[in-house]
Formats: structure tokens, sequence, C-alpha cells
């Protein structure tokens, strides 16, 4: 190891001293008698060559024994590992995509190459819909109200580009718009929801998107979050605060941390059943339905909430994308909907009210949408629909109350053929799922 310090060495400058005293005394007593000073010159200069030798001798002494010091100091305190692990961590670093500076003993890691080349496959989210307000005068009053949220594209099939978010990101949703990395604006269509788990698949039809944008989009690669390890680095990319992308940065802080919603008619939390990811990178509003990326540029989460109060810093969750693989299969291999005009929209043919989670749990029945009557000319009687039957799912999509049923029949019209999925009471108390396949009907007055 090189030594690149000076060091004080009193010696040394003692020496420099003695030279020029006996320098000195030479000169003064030059003016004396020439032979006496011939003859005291003769006697002093050796002892000024041993000096200096003695000197030199030192110096060569010290500097080896520093090196060997150095040496010593380096197989005792690690320095030589130090330099071995960072050596190691260059190397792996480069591979993965990152490039990682090193100065000594701390490690700097440029994010730059991964958010390059990742950003492409991240899209921002604008959700226009129509929210229903009571007045003081118990007047029902309309207006409209817009949402910002995330999704990552990870599909591409010969008709559209599919994109998954979160549900409360499109919920209720009027008009979606999507915003490309190259700024373009293209409406989308929701393809399939799941609340429970909180996630949705949007599409847009390829021959909406001008040929320029496809040039720059690309399709996400999804990463295996099972194998993931507390403290290794995770990106957040999203559309934080609707102010466009932007890129966090942190590490992995904790694994499978349980997940609750709100119901949004009793106020109790529930458990999704969802083991979320834990990370300390910043995940703002906005933010939710975004990428949440390992070292290498893979998406392992898919961005969903944070833990927002005074007295917490740096809590944020994200979906496991390993998890929920064989939910946005689901998703995606579903009909895209768009909605009809309310006048060919088909109906079911039946009256209903919530089975919220209080009344699940307190009576035994599934979350959903009880039957409490059957017209007499519509799909659900000839389909063999009763009273009492509780209506859980539409054409693959969760069903738990009445608004989220309602919402999926305006994507359907007059003549429509749709799966309903109901759960049919047993004289045990248990309730059994079928199925059923009912064309829907005009609406009754």
């Amino acid at each position: 190891m090189e030594n690149k310090y000076n060091y004080y060495n009193p010696d040394s400058q003692k020496n420099s001293y003695d030279e020029q005293y006996h320098s000195n005394q030479y000169n003064n007593s030059y003016g004396n008698d020439w032979n006496q000073n011939y003859r005291n010159s003769k006697k002093k200069f050796p002892k000024i060559l041993v000096t200096i030798g003695c000197a030199l001798i030192f110096g060569v002494v010290a500097s080896i024994t520093f090196q060997a010091s150095n040496v010593v100091g380096d197989k005792i305190f690690g320095t030589e590992i130090e330099e071995q692990i960072e050596s190691e961590a260059q190397v792996e670093a480069s591979s993965s995509g990152a490039n990682v500076k090193t100065n000594y003993s701390v490690i700097t890691s440029d994010v730059t190459n991964v958010v390059e080349s990742v950003m492409p496959s991240v899209v921002s989210i604008t959700n226009l819909s129509i929210q229903e307000v009571q007045n003081f005068f118990g007047q029902t009053i309309q207006y409209e109200s817009t949402g910002a949220g995330s999704g990552i594209i990870i599909s591409e099939t010969d008709e559209e580009l599919l994109i998954v978010t979160n549900y409360h990101v499109i919920e209720g949703s009027e008009t979606l718009t999507v915003t490309f990395y190259d700024e373009s604006s293209i409406e989308a269509y929701v393809k399939g929801t799941d609340s429970t788990t909180d996630l949705a698949v949007i599409a847009i039809p390829l021959e909406d998107i001008p040929e320029e944008t496809k040039e720059v989009i690309t399709v996400a690669t999804l990463g295996d979050s099972t194998q993931l390890k507390a403290g290794e680095p995770a990106i957040a990319i999203g559309n934080a605060l609707g102010y466009g992308q932007s890129v966090t940065v942190g590490v992995i802080s904790a694994l499978n941390r349980t997940a609750t919603a709100t119901d949004e008619t009793t106020g109790e939390a529930i458990d999704t059943g969802v083991q979320l990811i834990q990370t300390d990178a910043a995940i703002n509003p906005g933010n939710s339905g975004g990428a949440l990326l390992n070292a290498n540029g893979e998406v392992i989460g898919i961005n969903s909430s944070k833990m927002a109060a005074t007295d917490v810093e740096g809590m944020g969750y994200a979906i496991p994308i390993s998890d929920v693989s064989d939910i946005l299969d689901s998703l995606m291999n579903q009909k895209t909907k768009r909605k009809v005009a309310d006048d060919e929209r088909g109906y079911l043919g039946i009256t209903g009210f919530d089975v919220t989670s209080e009344n699940a749990q307190r009576y035994g029945m599934p979350v959903g949408v009880y039957v409490e009557s059957v017209a007499d000319k519509g799909g659900a009687k000839d389909a063999g629909i009763t009273k009492g039957n509780i209506i859980t799912g539409l054409d693959g999509t969760t069903i738990e109350n009445m608004e989220e049923l309602q919402r999926e029949l305006s994507y359907h019209a007059i003549g429509e053929e749709v799966v309903v999925t109901v759960q049919i009471p047993e004289n045990n108390g248990e309730y059994t799922e079928k199925n059923v396949s009912v064309v829907l009907g005009e609406a009754q007055n």
C-alpha cells in the first residue's frame, strides 16, 4: 500500500541543523590560517558523511517499517477485505445494470440506467368520475371528480395493450385516460377488477395508439417477489400527486405485512388476505398502481398505499407481484368493458340489498348482494335465481355490493348473456356456489 502521508522527523531536522552548523563553522574560520582550516576540514568532513549516512539509513529503515506496518494492518483490520468486497460489489452491480461508484469503504448506487429502461413501461392514469352528494335540503347533486394514479404495462396482445393498476385508482370511473412516456394521452377501458385485492387491469386498443408512441413504450419485466429479502434496494416509479412520473429509492423494509381495507358501509377494517411488501421508498398519492422495482429493473410489487400519520415516516406498501399472478391472469382474460347508453343497458330483474362484512360475520352469510325479490319477467327468473340467493360475481368480477353490481351491468346491453355467480343457501346453513347464465332484459317500470 503506497504511503501517501508525510511525517515530521525530529532526527532528520536535527541532522539538517548539524549540517548547517558545521557549514557555518567552516565559513567563519575561512579567514584564519589556511593550513589550520585545511586540517580542521579534514577532521570534520568524515563526521559530516557519517551524520548524513546515518540519516539516510534511518529514513530507509523507517520507510520499510511503515510499509510493513501497513501490510500487517491491512491483514489485521481487513482493509484488503473491504477492497475485495467493493470490487465484488462493482462486478455484481455492473451485471445488474446499476452503475456503482466506490470511494474506499463507501458504496453509492446510481439507478439511472434502471430508471431509463423501465420508465417507458409505467403510465399515468387520470380517472374522471361522477360523484353524488346530498345538499342541506336532501337533494342529490352530481359533480365531476378527477383522480390521479399510475399503472404498469404488463402485456400486449394482438389487439390490446394491457395495464395493471390498483382498483381504487379506477373505481367509479366514467372515463379513464392513460398518459404514456412520450406524454401522449389515450382513453382506456376496464378489463377486469378485483376489489378484494385492490387490483384492476385496463386495456387500450392497439389501433388507438399512434405509431410513434408504440416505438417508445415497453412491456415491463416481472420479477420474483418470493425471493425478496429485507434490506435489498427498492425503486418506486409513479405519478406522484398527479405531477407526472417521478422516482424514489429506498430498501425493502419488511415482508408479509398484513393488508386491511375499510368497509365503506360500516367503517370497519377488513383483512384482505394479501401480504404486502413494506418499503421506505416514498410512496405518495398518485403512486398507487405504479411499479416497485428491484436493482435489476424487474417489477416486484404494485405500489398500493402508505402509512399516513404525523408520527410515521417512510412506511409504504406494495402488492407482491408473484402472490397475485393468478389473479392478474384471470383479469387479463376477461372481456374488455365499454359502457353502453342508458336506454340500451341490460337488467337482471332483481331487487336486493348489501350483505356487509359485519352482517356476513354475524349471520354466517357470504358478502355480496342478497336477492330480496325476482321480477316475473326477467333474465334472473329464467336462469333460476330465487329470493335468498346471494350474488357474489358477474362475468368473473367479484361483487360485494349493489353499487358494484350496477356498475358491472352498465357495461352490458339488452339481450347480452352474462355469467352470474350466486351463493345458494342449504338446509344446514351452508352455502353452495353456482354459476348461471343470464340473458339481460329491459328495465321494468
